[in-house]
């Protein structure tokens, strides 16, 4: 029988906050909770941004989308090298007096260099030249979804000049791990070692200094390159540290490149793994960490990003009044660009027998994620026709799991929602096209980059983990960041809300998560709410099976609840084992039935079946 991947674990960081336990999601509905309900949120918020009092003035304007903070990225003051040409003076030579070590090592065709003594050195230079000189910018884009402020992942562990992205990544596994208020150890001693898989990455691989971006630079600015950046800067290097540091896993591992798909491209390929018994437990995850100035240049120099001067214009203020940075991002209104985002989050998935025998919490489960191409393009950025055929694809896997009444009445669509006016037009005829032809009236529609920004690889992590808070808090955010759907946006069929939509805990029965990625990269997820996972499993397990479960995840429950208080408080540890039971040859035992590890308890069989017998026959 197929196994349904559940979500046991979620975890993470973005603008919003700590993703684990909906306080992400919380942050993002803030004004629809209740005093006890906003004063656990900003105390969540006060103790990643260490800050000792949990001030809502001092807090709530240093999260979501708003102006890049120079802590970040310093947006007045960003360092280049302008293009310097230089001309021969009278007597037709450039002059110049350096030592001789700071000489290049092939002098350029036309430059004498004469010793002066004293370690000095002339150069003269007899036509004219260009140099860099190093100066500094202002940038033309100073909005961003930023992680709270003050918040510092890397000195929660030994991060060792560890790229942004990948402190990122050990804080939002970490997060998701002990969020399942199951001890990992224990994990890993009921499943073979080959039984786990991670599948987590970055859409952009790791661009600061630390990473691919340094490495890159290097030269150009006049600094050598480390030993480290290189290694650092990988797309997959998010589960390469999941792996080394977290888990100690021996399982499968890699990462999916899909652009802004690339979270739904990882999820499939974990959930394939339960539903064929590959693997039982999976960790999926993204990690981005996009905000530094040449990723702003290059997103800008396609005309993508909002910009300051646009900002004023959609707001009718002149070039001497400030902008609204907290209203970047404005999907489906009136717009003119999208918002960048950094954001890490991550989900524990395991097959349904496991998480019965463990007492795994059950936060929703994972049918399906459907991928397609844009087939023949004109443009390799432009939207094409796969996007309507993930969504036409995930919502019938829907209905033929809840029932068509349920879906068309119990339903909500999380849009890819990027802010700009091609995505406002394209993805609205997708979701009018499919509310229609599947019968619905007014399908709710939110979209989270309203809030968050966009976190490009990572971005459908940021909805499914806002999904997950609704059937927690049974709130649907709304599209805060607008105050009227634009003339050309297509919503005959379609519900954008505006305002935050109580639908109640278990008002909604599935959630269809869209992404859509430059070149033709589109994925749709269909994600089922708690209860709906929890029926299915009751009729397919039994009374038993679901009597023991729930004696054995009340104190799941009460240990993820510690964590999460420790966590609210500022007092848990982020998961990082470095130099930590290291194996090597010497602690591997080869049968030619099996294959042991020192420190896993179960073996790797080597009794295989062939899957194609029946060809030999």
């Amino acid at each position: 029988m197929l196994r349904l991947p559940v979500i046991v674990g979620f975890g993470g960081v973005n603008a919003a906050g700590r993703s684990s336990f909906h306080h992400a999601h919380n942050r993002m509905i803030f004004d629809a909770l209740n005093e006890s309900q906003q004063a656990t949120t900003l105390q969540s918020l006060a103790s990643l941004m260490n800050i000792d009092t949990p001030d809502a003035d001092l807090i709530l304007p240093s999260t979501l989308v708003r102006k890049i903070e120079s802590s970040l990225l310093d947006t007045e003051n960003v360092t280049w090298n302008k293009r310097f040409p230089v001309a021969p003076n009278d007597d037709n030579r450039i002059s110049f007096t350096t030592k001789p070590n700071a000489l290049p090592e092939v002098i350029p065709p036309g430059w004498t260099v004469t010793e002066l003594g004293d370690r000095r050195v002339r150069v003269d230079i007899a036509e004219a030249v260009d140099f860099l000189l190093p100066t500094t910018r202002s940038t033309i884009v100073r909005s961003a979804g930023q992680l709270p402020a003050g918040f510092e992942p890397g000195k929660l562990y030994q991060s060792r000049n560890h790229p942004r992205g990948i402190q990122m990544t050990v804080y939002g596994a970490s997060d998701a791990l002990s969020s399942m208020g199951i001890a990992w150890d224990d994990v890993r001693a009921r499943v073979a070692p080959d039984m786990i898989s991670v599948y987590a990455g970055s859409g952009m691989s790791q661009l600061d200094l630390n990473g691919n971006g340094g490495m890159m630079m290097a030269r150009l600015t006049g600094k050598k390159v480390t030993s480290k950046q290189c290694p650092f800067g990988f797309a997959e290097m998010p589960a390469d540290f999941i792996n080394a540091y977290l888990l100690g896993s021996i399982g499968t591992t890699g990462t999916s490149m899909g652009a802004c798909a690339s979270f739904l491209y990882n999820l499939r390929s974990g959930i394939q793994d339960i539903q064929s018994g590959r693997s039982r437990v999976v960790i999926v995850g993204n990690a981005e960490a996009p905000i530094t100035s040449e990723v702003i240049d290059g997103y800008a120099a396609m005309g993508a990003l909002a910009t300051d001067d646009e900002l004023r214009q959609l707001d009718g203020r002149s070039a001497d009044q400030p902008c609204d940075h907290t209203r970047a991002c404005r999907p489906f209104s009136t717009n003119k660009g999208f918002t960048l985002a950094e954001s890490a989050q991550f989900l524990v998935l395991m097959d349904d027998e496991l998480a019965m025998e463990l007492g795994a919490n059950i936060h929703g489960a994972v049918s399906d994620v459907f991928i397609n191409a844009d087939g023949y393009k004109k443009s390799i950025s432009a939207p094409g026709v796969g996007n309507y055929v993930t969504v036409a694809k995930a919502m019938a896997a829907a209905r033929s799991i809840v029932g068509e009444k349920a879906f068309r009445e119990r339903s909500f669509f999380q849009a890819h929602g990027t802010g700009t006016p091609q995505n406002r037009l394209t993805e609205s005829h997708i979701i009018d096209m499919a509310a229609r032809s599947f019968g619905i009236d007014k399908w709710l529609v939110g979209a989270v980059k309203s809030y968050l920004g966009h976190s490009i690889g990572c971005a459908a992590g940021d909805q499914i983990v806002t999904s997950l808070g609704i059937w927690n808090s049974g709130i649907f955010p709304g599209i805060h960041s607008i105050d009227h759907i634009a003339e050309d946006v297509h919503q005959d069929n379609v519900n954008y809300a505006m305002e935050h939509v109580e639908v109640g805990q278990q008002g909604m029965d599935v959630g269809i998560i869209n992404a859509k990625g430059f070149g033709g990269n589109n994925a749709t997820a269909t994600l089922l709410a708690p209860h709906i996972a929890q029926q299915m499993l009751a009729k397919k397990h039994g009374k038993g099976v679901i009597s023991a479960w729930q004696d054995k995840n009340a104190a799941v429950q009460q240990a993820a609840s510690d964590y999460d208080s420790a966590a609210t408080a500022g007092d848990a540890e982020t998961i990082y084992r470095f130099d930590y039971q290291v194996a090597n040859g010497d602690s591997v035992t080869m049968s030619q039935n099996a294959v042991t590890v020192d420190g896993f308890e179960n073996a790797i069989s080597l009794d295989f079946e062939s899957p194609y017998a029946e060809f030999l026959k």
